[in-house]
């Protein structure tokens, strides 16, 4: 197992490896503008790294960077939600047939929690029968995986970047089982190689510019830790500037472009 990390996450080594060498990678490929652990718009997720490259057109070019060390973390977040469902459906029906036949032979089971018997509830566990259990476990965890683990499928539905690349360990390269239209780059000799080119994935204007923001907002905060400022400071010095809302500066420095053009 890696090393741990002292840090927020307790991330380790290795992970914080990868991290590392996406962000040198992105800046190599014109992507100035890097953070890591940024949230993003689009969603609730947090990618690794989120990196913007502008463009002659003014829209830029947003990508993400998912890490993953081992294969378990890997798998975790690429759940195919299709499948899953269908399996699933498989199992609900499953797990029907077993308590249908359960009630009938184990009327003791009943919870005694109802007025009327039909309506009753059953206690299927009291009797730990062997197969309902393995159906309940596997039921709980496609739950699981499709509630948490279709990270990498709803990051291309959202759109959340123009661009998605998985950033890997060498020995994690099976092409078939690694989710299709994200971009694969290879750890090796303690660099980045692209193994697979991602497809392209439109987004608006507006869009990446809030992608930029989040990743502004990210490295302005890492700043802010570096220099050692607290939140405290800024709410400070905003309050005493007599601006309740940041964007009030904004509007007394057009107000005072304007009139000093007017004269």
């Amino acid at each position: 197992m890696a090393p741990r990390v002292i840090g927020p996450r307790s991330e380790t080594a290795a992970h914080a490896r990868l991290k590392r060498l996406a962000v040198i990678w992105a800046q190599a490929q014109g992507y100035a503008a890097c953070a890591v652990e940024v949230t993003l718009p689009q969603c609730r997720y947090r990618a690794d790294v989120a990196a913007y490259r502008a463009t002659s057109d003014g829209a830029g070019v947003t990508a993400i960077f998912e890490c993953k060390q081992a294969w378990p973390d890997l798998k975790r977040d690429n759940c195919r939600s299709d499948a899953e469902r269908e399996r699933l459906q498989v199992i609900s029906k499953r797990r029907e047939v077993f308590e249908r036949n359960l009630r009938v032979h184990y009327p003791n089971l009943r919870t005694g929690d109802s007025l009327f018997p039909e309506w009753d509830s059953h206690d299927f566990t009291a009797i730990r029968h062997h197969c309902y259990t393995q159906v309940m476990r596997e039921l709980g965890a496609l739950s699981n995986r499709l509630y948490s683990g279709t990270k990498f499928e709803k990051l291309q539905r959202y759109k959340c970047a123009n661009l998605l690349f998985l950033v890997l360990p060498n020995e994690l390269l099976r092409e078939p089982e690694l989710p299709l239209g994200w971009g694969v780059l290879i750890e090796a000799n303690e660099s980045l190689s692209l193994a697979r080119r991602p497809s392209w994935h439109e987004s608006s204007p507006e869009l990446r510019l809030r992608f930029l923001q989040r990743i502004a907002s990210c490295a302005t905060r890492h700043v802010n830790r570096e220099l050692g400022i607290a939140y405290e400071e800024v709410d400070s010095a905003r309050r005493r500037s007599g601006c309740d809302r940041p964007e009030e500066i904004e509007d007394v420095s057009v107000k005072c472009c304007r009139g000093a053009v007017s004269t």
